[in-house]
């Protein structure tokens, strides 16, 4: 399992796999919108898709995390 970190620094990126031990996280996102504005796997592997409309909800996403107190999502 595969899931966005919130880092210290306010910046959200992939983790490595999780296997054996899974921490808490949050699901909170949801799609809306064309195809072309989502943001996909291979755009966090590449680090393409800032300038996606998806973008703006992952790091909504991220502070929410990170005001709920996880760091996870």
């Amino acid at each position: 399992m595969r899931l966005l970190e919130r880092n210290d620094d306010g910046k959200s990126c992939l983790t490595n796999n999780f296997s054996d031990h899974i921490p808490k996280y949050a699901i909170l996102l949801h799609t809306l919108g064309a195809d072309v504005e989502k943001v996909n796997f291979r755009d966090l592997i590449d680090g393409t898709g800032k300038s996606k409309y998806g973008y703006r909800r992952v790091q909504f996403c991220g502070e929410q995390v990170s005001s709920d107190g996880l760091q996870y999502f």
